[in-house]
This record gives structure tokens, C-alpha cells and sequence, in this order.
């Protein structure tokens, strides 16, 4: 009896924290958050009251970051202060090199080892093939039953984004949901050399600039790159392709009214690419150890790349580069206007281990994360006087030599709800949404491949791409065309054909299904 009693406490409590906390991530699309920062106190405290009635838990949560945090347990400290006194729960930060991430959850995940959150996304730890072979808890239900209020948080494309075979199995870290591509440029070099953003319309106009830095900074790198080389962030702006399955690398054409599955290796947009690679390279316009380097992270923070290139240029991207960089300003050249597709939905979410023995009480933590300003402010900047300072009511300055600033917002939670960093503004975020809902959407949005049929080929394929991708991608490749011959017949060895027509299959399959 007693256990039938305080299983349900406990799900009146899980109730009200969840009904009650979620209106306010729900307001915070629709209102200035400095008024929904307002509104949190009240509420907290009856958060508080149903903390007290829950049974003490410890939760793993594990995510990936770029650069060592050496105060990661005096901030973890912080938050358990929070989180205990409000879920009655610990929270153990397990932040994992973004290098090895994918590799290390998925052997957690193979090994069925413990944990209870985890942070996924399409593009690392994939978030639909770890929800397809059972990693992670279904929370559609428990949403439906405890929280329906969630449902108005976000825009309904974005549920259809996160469903998996029709089932939701993450929380988004809502953000920009589009894809703005374009050029990072520090500002003094624009300055010194005179560039004028507004001439930059491909991706081809930016070379010019790249050797007036190349002949007069020996010691900045004109276009900093890593092994991953960045054609598949041109996806609008150089190739207009739709990847469907980014690690056998196959997708269709966005205009492509037959939606035909191919092999994105064999278009001409991909060797148009290399070519423009290879010449920069040989130039030296790209960082010589571009084949074998992961990130440039610590580079960028020394100021030394003068242009980067990424697929999210989002409202506000200056200020946050500029913290990345060293405090160097940066200006912002987009080379495409916002897009929005499945992948661009599914890019930083959390999950529940189905291993998790806590799975109610981390979807609490997630849903305290996502509402509580407080809370998601400790994680994304540390602790205020020693990580940071606040300059007004909702917008903060990172100190210098800082021990906690790991500035992955996108990483943890809400972005709409965390404070704003020096340089940015509440119109930023309004114009964020407005791209989010104005957004050019991808034709088919809310399909998401199922790779289990081909397993053994997408392995193959993978090992091939990392063998051949890194050299090519860089534009670091020697005998260009004759690499290019070997890459794609090794893929086709490795069945990349195969894979291309079960995409196909399941594609027509999905479009006779919703009519689309």
C-alpha cells in the first residue's frame, strides 16, 4: 500500500512540475523572457514543495564538449543545489570529447551499460537509429499524459521532426531550426582589406579575400578547416542536395520532383567542390594539416583563422563566435537564406537511456532544464561572479581566463530561454523565431531513413569514407581525378548501391504513406 501511495505522489508531483514549469517554456516563443524570467519564482516553489515528496536519485547525463571545463564539478555543485531541492535529484555531468563521443556512446549503448541521458542528434550519436534498436525511452506518452502543455512549445513541425517511425523520443534544445549557410569573417581583416560583404554571393567570391590574407599574414590561416572539409555544410548554397543518410553519404535533389535517391559522391556539384578545394589548398589558402585536424577550437580562440564557413549562421552568431574567438569581432557573409528540413530540426536533443532506472524523474530534470532560467543559466555559463558577470537583467559577460565556458547553449537546453551573451539582443531572438516559422521547409520533412537493412553496407561505406573523405574534403588530395575514380568504385564495392535503393524504397514507401 505504501508503495501504491507514494508511486502516486510521486506522479501528481511529476505532474505538476512538468504542467506548471512548461507554460513558461511555452510563453517564452511568444513574450520578452525577461517576463518569463519574472514569472519563475512562484512556481519554483512549488516545484520545491514536490521535490520533497519524490525519493532521492542520481542521474548521469552525458554530452559532448569541445574543450576542458576545469570547474565542471564546482558549477555540477551548483546545479544539484537546484535540482535537489526541486526534483530531489543529482545530476552528474558527464561532458565527453566531442571526438569520441558517438564512439563511446555507442559502445555504452551495445554494452547496455547504465545511464540515464544522453545528448543525440542526426549528425553524431544518431538519434533515429539508436531510437530504432531500443536506446531510448519512448516519451510521446508520457508527454501526452503528464505535460500536454509542451505540445504548444514548439511549432508542430518540429514534433514531426522528432518522431521516429511515427514515436518521440527526445527533447529538443530549441534553437534556430534552419540552415543559414555562409562565411565567418574576422572583422579586423574585412576592415584592413577593405572587403565589402555584400560582393560575396557564392561560395567562390571569398577567395580573393583568402589571398590578400594569405600574401600579407603569415601567420593566420586564410580559411581554417578540419577533416570533415565543409561540402556538406553547402547543401543550399553549393550543391542544393537533401541528404538523406550523411554517413553513406547518399541523398536526393531538393527540386527533384521524383525524389530519386543517389549517390551524392558521384554528382557533379561533389567534384565541382573538390576542384575548388584542391585549388585552395594548393594555394595555401587552407590549413595544411586540414586532412588529420578534428577542431580548430583553440586556434579560433588564439584569433589565428581568419574565415571559417558554417551551415547556421542564426541571428546572433556574431556575438557568439566573438566569444569563441578570442574576443575578436566577427562578421557574418550568409551565402543562402533559412531552410528547414529534418536534419536541420534533429540537431541537438536529449534522450532517455532505456536503461535508465530513473526515466520519470530524468524527463523532470530535462523538463526543469528547459524552463528553469536559473537552472539552464548555471549550465550554459557557470556560476555568476566566478564564470561570469551580469551587464543587465537578462544579459551576461563570460570573464576573461574564465575556468567554466564551454558555450555550447545549443548543447543543453532552450536557447530561447538561457540569457543573452554581451552583443546579442532580444530582437536577435525575435528574428530567430521568425526564421523558424517562415523558413523554407524541406519537401520531405519528417522522414527519417531507417539504416537497419543495410547495416553491413554502411559500415563498409564508412570505413571507405574515412579513408578517402579526409584528403578529398580538404582539397589536400594528390592526382585528384584518379582519388575520385578510386573513392567511388570503392563505394560501389562496399555496396553503396545497395544502400541507395533501400533509401529509395523507404522514401516511396513514406510518401505513399503521408501523401506527400
Amino acid at each position: 500500500m505504501m508503495v501504491k501511495v507514494k508511486r502516486r505522489v510521486m506522479h501528481a508531483a511529476f505532474a505538476t512540475v512538468l504542467g506548471l514549469s512548461l507554460v513558461l517554456t511555452a510563453c517564452s516563443g511568444g513574450k520578452p523572457l525577461n517576463e518569463v524570467s519574472k514569472e519563475t519564482t512562484p512556481r519554483n516553489q512549488e516545484s520545491a514543495d514536490a521535490g520533497n515528496q519524490l525519493e532521492p536519485v542520481e542521474l548521469t547525463w552525458y554530452y559532448p564538449q569541445w574543450s576542458i571545463q576545469p570547474d565542471t564539478q564546482k558549477v555540477q555543485d551548483a546545479i544539484n543545489k537546484i535540482t535537489t531541492k526541486k526534483i530531489n535529484a543529482t545530476i552528474r555531468l558527464m561532458p565527453t570529447d566531442g571526438g569520441s563521443y558517438e564512439q563511446k556512446l555507442n559502445t555504452m549503448v551495445a554494452a547496455n551499460e547504465k545511464f540515464d541521458i544522453a545528448w543525440t542528434s542526426f549528425w553524431m550519436f544518431n538519434y533515429a537509429q539508436n531510437a530504432r534498436r531500443g536506446a531510448f525511452v519512448e516519451i510521446g506518452p508520457m508527454l501526452e499524459k503528464n505535460a500536454p502543455e509542451l505540445k504548444k512549445t514548439f511549432p508542430d513541425l518540429v514534433w514531426e521532426a522528432l518522431k521516429v517511425d511515427g514515436k518521440i523520443y527526445s527533447i529538443l534544445n530549441y534553437q534556430t531550426i534552419t540552415n543559414k549557410e555562409g562565411f565567418l569573417i574576422q572583422k579586423r581583416f574585412a576592415d584592413k582589406y577593405g572587403l565589402n560583404p555584400g560582393t560575396i554571393k557564392t561560395i567562390k567570391d571569398i577567395e580573393p579575400f583568402l589571398t590578400k590574407i594569405k600574401e600579407n599574414e603569415p601567420d593566420i590561416i586564410p580559411f581554417g578547416m578540419t577533416r570533415g572539409g565543409n561540402f556538406e555544410n553547402m547543401k543550399t548554397t553549393f550543391n542544393n542536395i537533401e541528404y538523406i543518410s550523411n554517413e553513406a553519404i547518399v541523398g536526393i535533389y531538393r527540386g527533384d520532383s521524383e525524389t530519386k535517391v543517389m549517390d551524392v559522391i558521384q554528382s557533379p556539384e561533389y567534384k565541382e567542390y573538390l576542384n575548388l578545394m584542391n585549388g585552395w589548398y594548393q594555394k595555401g589558402l587552407i590549413n595544411k594539416d586540414a586532412p588529420t585536424v578534428k577542431a580548430l577550437d583553440d586556434r579560433k580562440k588564439a584569433g589565428q583563422l581568419a574565415v571559417t564557413f558554417h551551415n547556421v549562421l542564426k541571428p546572433g552568431r556574431e556575438a557568439e563566435e566573438k566569444n569563441a574567438s578570442g574576443g575578436q569581432d566577427i562578421i557574418t557573409v550568409p551565402t543562402s537564406e533559412p531552410y528547414v528540413g529534418t536534419n536541420t530540426i534533429i540537431q541537438s536533443m536529449q534522450a532517455i537511456s532505456q536503461t535508465s532506472e530513473n526515466s520519470e524523474r530524468a524527463l523532470m530534470f530535462l523538463n526543469l532544464l528547459n524552463s528553469d532560467k536559473e537552472l539552464l543559466n548555471l549550465v550554459c555559463y557557470g556560476i555568476e561572479g566566478e564564470h561570469y558577470t551580469r551587464i543587465s537583467e537578462n544579459t551576461i559577460k563570460p570573464l576573461e581566463n574564465s575556468k567554466y565556458n564551454p558555450n555550447i547553449t545549443w548543447v543543453f537546453g532552450n536557447g530561447f530561454l538561457a540569457d543573452l551573451q554581451e552583443g546579442q539582443s532580444q530582437e536577435v531572438r525575435d528574428q530567430t523565431l521568425k526564421e523558424n516559422s517562415e523558413a523554407q521547409s524541406s519537401p520531405i520533412l519528417g522522414f527519417t531513413f531507417d539504416p537497419e537493412p543495410v547495416q553491413t553496407e554502411i559500415a563498409n561505406i564508412q570505413a571507405v569514407n574515412d579513408e578517402y573523405g579526409p584528403s578529398l574534403n580538404t582539397g589536400a588530395a594528390k592526382n585528384l581525378d584518379q582519388k575520385l575514380a578510386e573513392y567511388i568504385e570503392k563505394r560501389k564495392k562496399a555496396g553503396v548501391e545497395k544502400i541507395v535503393a533501400e533509401v529509395q524504397k523507404q522514401l516511396d514507401a513514406w510518401k505513399r504513406q503521408t501523401g506527400k
